[in-house]
């Protein structure tokens, strides 16, 4: 899939006012008048260079920040950006991601607001940067990125995601497509066409060249005839097939590059071994375990009847749905459903074991002659979670699975949710002839799961081998596939010797249905000033550049799965690629070098390519009704549509006041809250690392006096930190801070304002207001001291506990607090007035509960000690229950210095 473009150009608040509609803008930045946009796709066989350009006026006497904004495939690699300011243009610059990175970390000692601008969804990544332009200045930004176009379910689809935000006085898509082998057809449609705009998209399709352009004028993207609001905001979709034959394929020769497409039609299907190994354990529990029956049961009433198949689930052990494979009979297939709809969640992670018996099963079966020779054998693996028992070290699982696969069968892994450890299943799945797919924790998460068995649920061929002379070609991508899917297509690139070469033999032989198939070929050189007459050469060496783009996304591959030196050797040669070609890839940085202003120093911002186990999802947000009625009372962050980060900045959770438990989530904007209710003097385990040793425990204390018939209410009075490998112990409360390393003590007072370095441990006493604890090369956690007068009736001091860097923390961590430094996946919906007018009640589903929660407000002391700053959250009632794992009691320990393990 390609091309989701996202495009917001707009003024420094776009991002908050676009949450709720249309921008209504301040009077103050009415004046950014956003002149063009322009998308220019170019396909040439398949490789997609797309050009996007639009220009902002700022029409106001001051000068004021225009943001640029664009989502791009994940699988693309931008090659070009520019802004062209007053008749200068800057141009960013592709380098080695560590010399990039060290330009920024520059730029940020100086004081400068440098920041690496990244952000993924689910099929995108955004490209974001920012500049300020003087009054009546005009600037124009252009983004170029490439791609090769995958072919899925027997099309290519071209989706461009267009969201201006406003009425734009010239708005342009075109798309010019080429293709030699001839378009078999192409169909254009967009989630925001109505009957006015539909016939507003020009298409001419010819034989091998389709032409489309989509440009409204300013009235025809009115919502209304009286209103300001544009009806430009959606996908616009191009999909289109191209001719094929039953032979060798199709091959194109370009000043000395090749590209060989190879997707024979009208073959049969081949049979297919299948078993599914379905992860059961307790943190599938829930809505996860729920979509994955409903998915299960959908596949199966998908199998073919002369399809074999097995199901294994596992959790802290395994359970064989029946020793060995069955055939797709109906019968076989209704018991397989009883028996997936009987699955529940529970225990712990056990993978090794598991899939190693699915390996077993499909062997047995062939060594057995239990089923026709000619099958294609899979294993579907389906995971959230790391392993936590038996094998759990995840190299040697790989390495196990990787022996007993032994190159006989292909194995696909699926990792649900954002807690997997997505790179361990990428590379596994990579070494076995398969591939792995994130399934997001959504309401379509049975519908991701269905959509990817469709995509490999109908092998056509088995052993796929493409052969061209040694002495014609080199450098040479992947010539060997375990299987080719219906609907799918296989690419093979390379250069030529002889760049005046214009012919050579092929072969390509592969296992069939009926019989091995050898189909043998010549390779012609194609002139393409012939073929599309009066067109410029679509956009250069487009073949030579296809080549790299694919070397490259091979050897990044490879990088991940080789031995030590190979690992190294394909890194090497992937980062000059990437360098040479001007690619930025998950080894290049683009780096920005904004102008300098009056305002603002000169800034480098880096545009960086996510790696998957990198990536964190974007929700979509709020559906507009709820985000209009929470407008009156939401914060400014609370409910953002298109989030802009910058270099990735962990979230800071934290236990202030009654004692409230705020837990922020950066990924969505927003926050969770609860309070914990229990009689003072109790003592809770916040923070407990296994893998680094770290402790935090806290004593809770009560008011002074309570009127009868009144909430007692209960604060953080004492803190106890532990650091078990450095031999640490940290005592503080309201009056003292009492620090303890093998045996040595010494003793701070609040009223002091001074620092301490230790070996192991840093300590910063802010007099009277915070201490700051720093642990060598670990977490960071900050204490706010609450001072009240001494002679309050009723309250007393208190302490505050924040947590900085929690993601230098082990992904064991756990604790009332530190189960959620590795965050967490909500819903909210349904939302509806509450007890209180201004605090709205919604419904949350999270960790498979469904939980009534209430918007309300908690307060960040760091900053302002007294008064606090404002966040918005959504609080969960009854301590937490639903939200935390188990109940409050399971976090009760028995003294500041205990250890438990949760």
């Amino acid at each position: 899939m390609w091309a989701p473009i996202l495009l917001c150009v707009s003024v420094l608040f776009c991002n908050l006012l676009e949450t709720y509609g249309a921008i209504q803008s301040p009077k103050d930045v009415q004046q950014i008048e956003v002149q063009s946009v322009k998308i220019d796709c170019k396909v040439a066989s398949r490789f997609a260079h797309t050009v996007m350009t639009s220009t902002a006026l700022n029409k106001a006497n001051v000068s004021q920040e225009v943001f640029f904004e664009v989502d791009l495939p994940k699988t693309a690699f931008i090659t070009n950006f520019s802004m062209e300011i007053e008749g200068k243009t800057y141009v960013g610059e592709v380098k080695e991601k560590e010399k990039a990175k060290k330009q920024y970390e520059k730029a940020v000692s100086t004081g400068q607001t440098a920041g690496l601008v990244k952000v993924s969804g689910r099929k995108m990544e955004k490209f974001s940067v920012s500049v300020n332009i003087a009054a009546n200045g005009k600037v124009t930004f252009t983004l170029t990125y490439e791609e090769l176009l995958q072919r899925q379910f027997g099309q290519y689809e071209i989706m461009i995601r267009v969201k201006p935000k406003q009425l734009v006085q010239h708005f342009e898509i075109v798309a010019d497509i080429y293709e030699p082998q001839g378009i078999m057809f192409l169909d254009t449609s967009a989630t925001f066409f109505t009957n006015e705009l539909l016939p507003l998209v020009e298409k001419t399709v010819t034989d091998k060249k389709a032409h489309l352009s989509f440009s409204p004028t300013l009235e025809q993207q009115r919502k209304c005839p009286d209103c300001d609001g544009t009806q430009i905001d959606g996908d616009f979709f191009i999909k289109y097939d191209v001719n094929r034959a039953k032979d060798h394929g199709d091959i194109q020769i370009v000043n000395g590059y090749f590209v060989h497409f190879f997707a024979p039609a009208n073959l049969p299907r081949l049979p297919k071994n299948v078993v599914f190994v379905i992860d059961v354990s307790g943190s599938m529990s829930g809505k996860k375990i729920q979509q994955t029956r409903e998915a299960l049961l959908t596949v199966l009433d998908d199998l073919y009847e002369e399809d074999d198949f097995g199901l294994i689930t596992f959790d802290s052990s395994f359970k064989t749905w029946r020793p060995s494979v069955s055939k797709a009979t109906p019968e076989n297939v209704n018991a397989a459903k009883d028996f997936v709809k009987t699955i529940g969640a529970l225990g712990g992670t056990n993978i090794n074991d598991p899939v190693l018996r699915a390996v077993n099963i499909l062997r047995e079966a062939e060594n057995n002659k239990a089923t026709p020779e000619k099958r294609a054998s899979m294993i579907i693996l389906l995971t959230d979670g790391d392993p936590n028992i038996g094998v759990t070290n995840l190299g040697k699982i790989q390495e196990n699975v990787r022996s007993a696969i032994g190159g006989n069968m292909s194995l696909f892994c699926l990792g649900f949710g954002y807690d997997v450890n997505y790179n361990f299943l990428d590379v596994m799945a990579k070494q076995n002839d398969g591939l792995a797919r994130r399934i997001y924790e959504a309401s379509d998460a049975a519908l991701q799961l269905q959509g990817f068995y469709d995509e490999v649920s109908s092998p056509l061929l088995s052993d796929v081998n493409f052969r061209y002379p040694d002495n014609t070609v080199n450098s040479l991508t992947g010539s060997y596939f375990k299987q080719l899917f219906n609907g799918s297509e296989i690419v093979v690139a390379g250069r030529l010797n002889d760049i005046e070469m214009n012919d050579f033999p092929v072969e390509v032989s592969a296992q069939g249905l009926e019989d091995d198939i050898v189909l043998k070929g010549q390779a012609s050189a194609q002139k393409w000033d012939t073929i599309f007459p009066d067109q410029d050469y679509i956009f250069g060496d487009f073949t030579e550049r296809l080549w790299a783009y694919l070397t490259i996304q091979q050897l990044l591959d490879k990088k991940d799965k080789g031995t030590a030196e190979e690992k190294a050797s394909a890194t090497a040669e992937a980062l000059e690629l990437s360098l040479k070609y001007n690619f930025v890839t998950p080894l290049t940085s683009m780096v920005v070098t904004k102008p300098e202003t009056e305002e603002k120093p000169e800034e480098a911002f880096i545009a960086d390519k996510l790696t998957e186990d990198q990536r964190r999802v974007v929700d979509t947000p709020l559906p507009a009704d709820q985000r209009r009625h929470l407008q009156p009372f939401l914060g400014a962050a609370s409910v953002p549509s298109q989030p802009r980060y910058h270099y990735p900045t962990p979230a800071v959770n934290w236990v202030d006041g009654d004692p409230h438990f705020i837990i922020e989530c950066p990924e969505k904007n927003d926050a969770l809250c609860f309070n914990i209710n229990n009689e003072p003097g109790t003592i809770f385990n916040l923070v407990r690392d296994p893998l680094t040793g770290i402790v935090v425990n806290g004593q809770t204390i009560g008011d002074k006096k309570v009127d009868p018939g009144s909430k007692r209410n209960t604060y953080f009075g004492r803190f106890g930190i532990i650091h078990e490998k450095f031999g640490i112990r940290l005592f503080v409360s309201t009056q003292e801070i009492i620090v303890s390393e093998h045996g040595k003590q010494a003793k701070l007072l609040w009223s002091d304002n001074t620092s301490t370095k230790g070996v192991n441990m840093d300590l910063k006493i802010t007099k009277d207001r915070s201490l700051t604890v720093t642990l060598r090369n670990s977490v960071k956690f900050v204490i706010i001291l609450h001072k009240v007068w001494k002679k309050h009736p009723y309250h007393q001091d208190y302490l505050g506990f924040y947590t900085l860097d929690s993601h230098l923390l082990s992904r064991r961590v756990h604790g009332l607090l530190g189960q959620f430094y590795n965050g967490v996946q909500f819903e909210v919906s349904e939302l509806f007035p509450g007890e209180n007018v201004d605090k709205p009640d919604a419904i949350m589903s999270v960790k498979g509960h469904s939980l009534k929660v209430t918007r309300g407000w908690q307060k960040d002391f760091r900053k302002d000690v007294k008064n606090g700053e404002t966040v918005p959250c959504w609080f969960i009632h009854n301590n937490g229950i639903g939200l935390i794992d188990g109940d409050l009691t399971d976090y009760i320990v028995s003294g500041l210095f205990r250890v438990k393990n949760i």
